[in-house]
């Protein structure tokens, strides 16, 4: 699967990905340091990657409606995630093939110890 990895995870998420046989494109590779929201959202659609991330602007199903995407996946952090607690709950995702399959047209959140897919 491809992922776009929105600027807002550490960089070390790519490396992850790969990990797991995926494909990984970082947005403050793409483009401007701190392009907005919808440009990083238009490119995961060109790109065909599923959008990483954890601004819940992009959860905004009037916004980025989902079933536009190859997938949006929203991580549910607290204020004070570090990076260790991120990896674990991407590590957490990509390793669920059922969910990933699931994921083309849908958006996820993705807590600890739960991934919601919407819509159902």
């Amino acid at each position: 699967m491809r992922f776009l990895i929105d600027a807002d995870l550490p960089r070390c998420v790519g490396l992850l990905l790969a990990k797991h046989g995926h494909e990984a494109m970082d947005a403050r590779d793409i483009g401007p340091r701190h392009a907005q929201d919808p440009i990083i959202a238009r490119y995961a659609q060109e790109h065909g990657a599923c959008l990483l991330t954890g601004d819940f602007g992009f959860a905004d199903l009037r916004n980025y409606p989902p079933e536009t995407y190859p997938g949006i996946a929203v991580l549910d952090l607290p204020r004070d995630a570090n990076a260790l607690l991120i990896l674990g709950l991407i590590g957490g995702l990509v390793r669920q093939a059922a969910i990933l399959e699931r994921l083309p047209g849908r958006l996820a959140i993705v807590a600890a110890g739960r991934i919601r897919l919407r819509p159902a």
